[in-house]
């Protein structure tokens, strides 16, 4: 794939974010990696679009962006995930994705989180959208005599 890191690296491009941000987003994007692997031991790191940590299984998951005042992870394909919990509390209006922001003294409620999860892995493994069956030829008319 063009442009892309080897898992190896991106682990430790993550590494060095987490060490570079040095105060609660760190700490809070260390946290959410680790509640991530504990969701799914098999999720791939990736680091994409100049400095995102992405985590995926089968499909992007979802992404770890760190701003000034908030850590947001953003789901890939959030709008179709069921949220029982309310977790999702950014990017409600669009079609496809759906985030998390997390603020600096937020708690985490980890099951939910987990639960969230492993089911867009679930999602991404099983849900794999069907080919669109190709639209039937329309019928030849037959020529005026």
């Amino acid at each position: 794939m063009k442009g892309s890191i080897p898992v190896e690296s991106a682990s430790a491009f993550i590494d060095e974010k987490i060490k570079e941000l040095a105060d609660w987003r760190g700490k809070m994007l260390a946290k959410v990696r680790g509640i991530i692997h504990a969701a799914d031991p098999e999720i791939v790191e990736e680091w994409k679009w100049m400095g995102t940590p992405v985590f995926s299984h089968g499909g992007i998951v979802c992404t770890g962006e760190t701003y000034k005042n908030v850590v947001k992870m953003t789901f890939a394909k959030g709008a179709v995930l069921k949220d029982p919990s309310g977790l999702f509390n950014s990017s409600l209006d669009g079609n496809v994705r759906r985030a998390i922001d997390i603020h600096e003294g937020d708690k985490v409620d980890e099951a939910a989180l987990k639960d969230l999860i492993r089911a867009a892995v679930s999602l991404n493994l099983n849900g794999k959208s069907k080919p669109k069956p190709k639209p039937k030829p329309k019928p030849r008319r037959k020529p005026p005599l």
